[in-house]
């Protein structure tokens, strides 16, 4: 588990507040905390427990994780995923949609982890709907070359 840097934590946080255009006192009231304790927090004085994190996280629309990594509860995650890396790479996406892309390839990985067999009929059906589908019947085609 990586050390705790509090001061590099609550510059996170002012930062994302500040990127969502939210004063500290909105994010304060979102989060269920108290001005005071949530200025504490972002200039480093004081250590937000885990339940903390993930209010303010909620509030601000960003991934409790990502405040989970900044805090040092839970290590970086490298090389578990490209798509995750590229997701959480890309500038072009807010946090919240970052994290809406994240859960929603979480949750299909999840799917397909439960239903093994999912896969094998996805296939099936991929390759089923690729097959052309015949445009006589065998008899009918048969009758045309008879008449021909």
């Amino acid at each position: 588990m990586a050390k705790l840097d509090v001061r590099n934590l609550g510059d996170y946080i002012r930062e994302q507040r500040n990127t969502a255009n939210v004063s500290l006192r909105q994010l304060a009231k979102l989060a269920g905390v108290s001005n005071p304790y949530l200025s504490q927090i972002e200039r480093g004085l004081r250590k937000p427990s885990a339940e903390i994190l993930q209010q303010i996280a909620k509030a601000l629309r960003i991934s409790a994780e990502a405040l989970y990594v900044q805090a040092g509860i839970l290590d970086e995650r490298y090389g578990d995923s490209d798509v995750q890396a590229a997701v959480l790479g890309d500038a072009m996406l807010t946090e919240r949609q970052k994290q809406v892309l994240l859960e929603i390839y979480e949750s299909f990985r999840r799917e397909n982890e439960e239903n093994p067999a999912f896969d094998d009929a996805a296939s099936d059906d991929a390759a089923s709907e690729a097959a052309p589908e015949p445009t006589q019947s065998a008899p009918q085609a048969a009758d045309d070359a008879n008449a021909s």
